[in-house]
């Protein structure tokens, strides 16, 4: 599944990113996240979360496969275990993006696959979890810089499972690295979402054909249905 949220923090662009790729303070920030060990851009540690009923802890690694300091980009991956059978793969893009000298909108795009007992969660319950941490994490980081939140994320769009994981499947036959996948699939995504270029586009390429078959065989069972005209009298 894939999910993108936005949020605002109060500072300027170049100090949200460097908020943004601070481990330490990703950490601290992000609810039930745990650091263990920092060695460069790679990182252990485990995240604990609640799902319904279930209360599950996940252990493993996270490493930055790409900062752009000047494209105030960076992609996070991070691969951890619940128990036996329990996996679970999330990689993290986030784009910074001035709005003002004081307000900086940040894209986060969180494509994650599970196995095991949480794979069994429904979508909603995974939007849900989704929405909740990534919110609180928006509040945490917005009051450790500047004291005060700034109303949690904005969820921007959900991508459909097995769109994103055929998409994954192709970039990694083709050979590509984390990084490249992400941005070539959401960015285009994201830039017609936004412009509504996008919606647009659907209707006009399923809706509207869709409609037109409809309405012709409406008119085609009318003219079926429709009663013979009477014969012309003729003269005796």
């Amino acid at each position: 599944m894939e999910l993108e949220h936005r949020f605002d923090l109060p500072v300027g662009v170049e100090q949200a990113w460097t908020t943004l790729t601070d481990v330490g303070i990703v950490a601290e920030c992000f609810p039930g996240a745990h650091l263990e060990k920092v060695e460069g851009d790679t990182f252990t540690g485990s995240l604990k979360f609640k799902a319904g009923p279930l209360r599950l802890t996940y252990k493993g690694t996270a490493r930055f496969v790409e900062k752009n300091a000047a494209a105030h980009t960076a992609t996070l991956e991070a691969t951890g275990t619940e128990g036996p059978g329990s996996a679970g793969t999330v990689l993290v893009t986030a784009v910074a993006k001035s709005l003002s000298p004081n307000m900086t909108q940040v894209d986060v795009v969180t494509t994650l696959s599970l196995t095991g007992r949480p794979a069994q969660f429904g979508r909603p319950l995974m939007v849900e979890i989704g929405n909740r941490h990534i919110g609180q994490f928006a509040d945490a980081v917005s009051t450790k810089l500047v004291g005060r939140g700034t109303g949690g994320a904005e969820l921007v769009d959900v991508d459909n499972p097995d769109t994103i994981a055929a998409a994954r499947e192709q970039a990694l036959h083709r050979g590509d690295d984390s990084g490249q996948y992400v941005r070539r699939v959401t960015g285009d995504r994201s830039a017609a979402h936004r412009s509504g270029d996008g919606r647009l586009s659907s209707l006009l390429t399923t809706a509207l054909p869709a409609a037109l078959v409809f309405v012709g065989v409406v008119l085609l069972r009318k003219l079926l249905r429709k009663d013979p005209a009477p014969a012309a009298p003729t003269d005796s």
